[in-house]
């Protein structure tokens, strides 16, 4: 007996295997039984006939209930019919734990609400599993490109004492009081927003760094893009300047949907994804200035200023006009954070692009060169009004041995629901957390 998993089941064609998983669905129609089985990599329907069972196991199959852990034998078939194109001749079955009556996701209709509530039962539906492995597809892909790339994965940590733009936005926390500290400021810290500028360090030592975790923002947003802890990739580079850092950025991107399109067309099916949407993501992508994007938007009927970030509503009517990604760059420099360079051109703009995700998605990455001069850096750190010497450790890296260096981040929840096609980021991560949900 083959004991194996349903994705492996074409390896045994003709053969008895064992499936280890979960009943998901049933039917019976006199002395034959339909079941719907589960295990984690994929699904498949048994089909027992009564005459071929003993008593104790036809009893068996008519206890069960939705969601009972089974352990199913039978022969493996082809069936061009079956959504997996196998089907199994059941022999018999094992009932590993007999699931409690009235599962609480039913056929009908639920609203998200509810389904929220049950999140951790909702994960087992098949739209859910594709969601999630579309997700695991997307940073493993993520690794391989920086692999391929000459880019080390670098640790940045999640409690710090400051942050990148300000405190206005991050979850604060009393943390272990310095014994020389006679103020209550020194005992804060705050859960991280980005791992930017510790991979700033990283790259003096390394060349080519990224970071990959979870990151909080304390920002009261209800929007169907905005959570309060999500997933985010930071990348940096060391002598990779303005140009080479969208070059990067759009080899990424590209890479990640080529795998997603390779790897995942099952789960892009069940998620009725349109593929040649996604088919379209080549360089090179739709690229304009900040200004050239403001005047556009005015023409489609926005109000936006000229020193506005474009906000979502804005972003969505720009990324229906085209099918490909769209890089806005060189955002008036006054409203763009202390550590993005100057534009050596124009010194009112920044050397800094925010990538859009077509189809009505919006922002998917942000990044800039970095202020690499010393003096320049801690002058733009003093007309923010933060304090100089929080960031000492930082301007260290201006101060022994600066280069020029640029990087960018991902919000991976963000490039989940564009290329899964869903409305809501909510879907996009295991266990969401918005600003009025934080259980289960």
């Amino acid at each position: 007996m083959n004991v194996t998993t349903v994705s492996k089941i074409s390896e045994h064609i003709g053969s008895e295997i064992e499936l280890k998983g979960w009943c998901y669905n049933f039917r019976s129609s006199g002395k034959i039984f339909f079941l719907q089985f589960r295990d984690g990599s994929g699904r498949v329907q048994a089909v027992y006939s009564k005459g071929d069972l003993t008593d104790e196991q036809w009893d068996a199959l008519q206890s069960i209930r939705l969601e009972s852990s089974v352990v199913i034998k039978g022969l493996v078939k082809e069936d061009s019919r079956a959504p997996s194109g196998y089907e199994l001749e059941g022999h018999g079955i094992e009932i590993v734990s007999l699931a409690h009556e009235g599962y609480p996701i039913g056929k009908k209709e639920h609203g998200p609400d509810f389904l929220l509530d049950n999140r951790h039962l909702w994960l087992r539906s098949e739209r859910q599993w594709a969601v999630q492995r579309v997700r695991d597809r997307i940073i493993r892909a993520t690794y391989d490109y920086f692999q391929d790339n000459g880019f080390v994965k670098f640790d940045t940590p999640i409690l710090t004492p400051t942050a990148c733009e300000g405190t206005t936005e991050l979850f604060e926390m009393d943390y272990f009081a310095d014994d020389s500290a006679d103020d209550a400021a020194k005992s804060k810290a705050y859960l991280a927003q980005s791992g930017q500028l510790y991979l700033e360090a990283g790259i003096m030592s390394l060349g080519k760094a990224f970071d990959f975790g979870p990151v909080f923002r304390a920002e009261k947003s209800k929007t169907r893009r905005h959570l309060t802890e999500f997933w985010m990739m930071d990348a940096e580079g060391a002598f990779i300047e303005h140009e080479g850092n969208m070059k990067v950025q759009e080899e990424l991107i590209c890479f990640i949907v080529k795998e997603v399109l390779e790897k995942c067309a099952y789960e892009l099916q069940v998620l009725e994804r349109d593929v040649e949407a996604l088919k379209k993501v080549q360089a090179p992508f739709v690229r304009m200035t900040h200004a050239e994007a403001v005047a556009k938007l005015r023409e489609m009927g926005s109000s936006i200023g000229d020193k506005d970030d474009l906000g979502a509503e804005d972003e969505t009517i720009l990324t229906k006009e085209f099918d490909k990604p769209i890089f806005i760059e060189k955002y008036p420099a006054e409203v763009k954070a202390f550590y993005m360079k100057r534009d050596p051109e124009n010194d009112g703009l920044a050397l800094n692009n925010d990538l859009l995700a077509p189809e009505g998605y919006g922002e998917i990455i942000g990044g800039s060169q970095r202020e690499d001069d010393y003096e320049t850096l801690l002058e733009r750190i003093k007309e923010d009004g933060l304090d100089p010497e929080v960031f000492d450790w930082y301007l260290d890296l201006r101060r022994y041995g600066s280069v020029p260096h640029s990087g960018f981040g991902y919000g991976l929840e963000r490039i989940v629901g564009w290329v899964c096609g869903l409305h809501h980021v909510r879907e996009t991560i295991p266990f969401p957390r918005l600003i009025n949900r934080i259980s289960p």
